[in-house]
Parts: structure tokens; sequence; C-alpha cells
């Protein structure tokens, strides 16, 4: 029995050597190459993400420099997905005929014409879009007067008339071209970016003017209020209706007793 290896040979010895030359120039060209293509696949996905932010980046910056008349475009498309989705007065109803008995003298903005709708919905709401659209729930005028009413109308076309409908919509075609960027950098891509038109109206009427926005169409509803020879109190009493309604109209804008209390030390 033997307790220790033989020394190997010098023939042994050059066998070894050679087998090893021999793996080295086989499987080294083979791992070179794996991790090129590695490299090539990470950076290849790396650049289509890189391209996809891009193109929303330039997606968020062609909506806020898009033109008034596309804006009127899309706006109007929005509205109509809007429409195509609720329950509109039929022409000959009491809401539709009391509605448009109302905004009979309403109907331009300088050169842009006003477009009315009743929702049937009890909620408590109203809003206008940047192409003229204004449309008021059921539920907001089973709680006003005629008047009441006149002066929320006077809110809503002054939003248009402000110009506040308008970066309201800038802002939400904004926001879904940069959600979209964000989540093409995380490798998916933007449900919001492949939202259809309701999408875009539900982010419009459930956006939040500014108190300063509010402020200026509360006064601009007073003026219209004033201009037309209608009931001036009527607008203080419509806030104090909508403050003690809760939710709707004015869930999400400033305090409206605290809105009437101003409008009341103006007339």
């Amino acid at each position: 029995m033997r307790l220790t290896a033989p020394l190997p040979t010098t023939k042994s010895l050059t066998i070894k050597s050679a087998t090893a030359r021999f793996k080295s120039k086989i499987f080294l060209p083979i791992k070179i190459t794996i991790l090129a293509l590695s490299v090539g696949f990470v950076g290849g996905c790396e650049n289509i993400d890189q391209q996809m932010a891009t193109n929303a980046a330039m997606e968020g910056l062609q909506a806020a420099t898009v033109s008034d008349s596309q804006l009127k475009s899309i706006s109007q498309q929005a509205a109509q997905k809007m429409d195509s989705k609720q329950s509109i007065a039929p022409p000959t109803s009491d809401y539709a005929q009391r509605l448009k008995k109302l905004v009979a003298k309403h109907q331009t903005l300088g050169d842009l014409s006003l477009n009315y709708q009743v929702y049937l919905s009890d909620e408590i709401n109203a809003f206008a879009m940047a192409d003229g659209t204004i449309r008021v729930y059921s539920g907001l005028m089973d709680i006003l007067t005629d008047e009441e009413l006149l002066f929320v109308i006077g809110h809503e076309i002054g939003h248009v008339a402000l110009n506040h409908s308008k970066k309201q919509m800038q802002l939400a075609l904004s926001t879904s071209a940069l959600r979209k960027g964000t989540a093409s950098v995380g490798g998916t891509i933007g449900t919001i970016a492949q939202s259809d038109l309701a999408m875009l109206g539900e982010k419009v009427i459930g956006a939040q003017f500014s108190q300063r926005e509010e402020k200026q169409s509360d006064d601009y509803g007073l003026s219209f209020m004033q201009k037309n020879n209608y009931n001036s109190r009527a607008a203080v009493s419509a806030l104090k209706k909508l403050g003690d309604s809760g939710g709707g109209l004015l869930s999400s804008h400033p305090n409206p007793q605290d809105r009437a209390a101003r409008i009341a030390d103006k007339i």
C-alpha cells in the first residue's frame, strides 16, 4: 500500500497544460460573448425606458404649450365622452326647460358659444370646461332658487372667462404625460397616458381651483348678477346653502361661509 501519490511525470504535466490551454481558448470567448449580450440587453432596456421618459416629458411640454383651439377641441371631446356616461335631461323635462329659460340671455361669451346640459344626478355639482361646456346636476337645481342657480352659472362662466378652465385642462394633460414618464422609468407603460377622454374629463371636473381663482369667479358671478339686474343677495344665500349641503360642488373649495360673508360685504 502506498501512502503518498506518485510524483507527476513530464508527460502528464504536458497533457494537463495542453488541456488548460484548450479550455481557455474555448470557454473564455463564450464568457465574453455572454457578458456582452447581457450588457447590451440591459443597456437596451435602459435606452427604451429613457426614450419613453423623454417622449413623456415632451408630451408634458406639448400639453403646456397646446394652442387654445386644440384645448377647446380636447375639452369638447372630453365633455362629449362625459355626456355619454351620464343621464342627460331630455329637452322636454322640467329640469331642461328650467335651465333653458334661465340661460336664454347667456348663450355666448365673446366669440365662444356656451353649451348647457343638465345631468340627472342627485350630486350637488356643476362644472365648466374650456370649450364653453357648462353642466349642471339636477341635485344642485333641487336645492337652489332660480336666482341662486344663476349665480352658480355666472360663477362657472367666470372660470371659463378667466381661463381657469383652460389651465385645469393644461394641468390634466401635463399630469397624464408626466405620470406616463414616471411609470416608463419603472418599466411599465403608464395607465393615465392610455386612458380615455372620460378619464381626462373626470380629472378636470375633480380638480381643485386655488382660493384666488375661486374668489375671482365669485366676484365674476356677483358682477354677472349685478350686470343682468338679478338679485345680488342670491349669491350670498347660494353660497350658504352649498356650505350647509356638504360635499359636492364646494367640497374641495375654500370655506363657503367665508366666501358668502366676503360677497355680502361687496353688496
